[in-house]
């Protein structure tokens, strides 16, 4: 029993270390593979906007309060779900699905998300978990993923000076996810127009 267990436990450890390095060059095989199978229309590019926006708003909003690897981040958008980051790119993807105007396009990137995210998730967890002895509370008050109504309150001193800041913004690159979105945007538009 116990070695099955720990067959398991190297098993889910190998495949946590496998999507974290294949998510980034996944996600631009799977652009790829939208791109091209893609129908859009601009019904669908508008209802897509209503998604992909607060997507890329709250990934901008959590990269500059996030201090990755140096602190426990517990404000702005971290007091109502541990993963905003990846909250915001499942936004991007689910409006980009409605972009495609294709069923199939949306169900694989919901596969893809579970194959790839939630195991991702849960190694960044175990590293925090290991590197910052309050990551449980914090764990226990806000949400995995979908977020609270009300943002959790802490009282330590390193959570009361939390605000975002800009600089951190760019330094995590995060406009990057704003012009891959405009991108995509003006492939989907070039091909309606070519289309017709």
């Amino acid at each position: 029993m116990g070695s099955a267990t720990g067959t398991k436990s190297q098993t889910r450890t190998v495949w946590q270390k496998i999507a974290r390095r294949v998510r980034v060059p996944l996600g631009f095989v799977v652009a790829a593979v939208f791109l091209v199978f893609a129908h859009p229309s601009w019904h669908t590019l508008a209802w897509s906007l209503l998604l992909v926006l607060p997507g890329l708003w709250l990934r901008g909003y959590a990269a500059g309060y996030v201090k990755k690897n140096a602190e426990l981040t517990r404000t702005g958008p971290y007091a109502y779900t541990r993963n905003p980051l990846y909250l915001g790119s499942m936004g991007i993807a689910a409006g980009f699905a409605v972009a495609a105007g294709q069923l199939w396009l949306g169900l694989l990137l919901v596969v893809l998300f579970l194959a790839i995210y939630v195991p991702t998730i849960l190694s960044e967890e175990s590293f925090l978990r290991g590197e910052f002895p309050s990551f449980d509370e914090y764990a226990r008050r806000v949400p995995r993923l979908l977020p609270r109504l009300t943002a959790a309150r802490f009282t330590d001193a390193d959570v009361r000076g939390g605000r975002f800041a800009a600089e951190r913004y760019r330094h995590h690159r995060e406009y990057n996810a704003l012009m891959g979105a405009a991108a995509i945007y003006a492939a989907l538009t070039l091909r309606m127009i070519l289309k017709h």
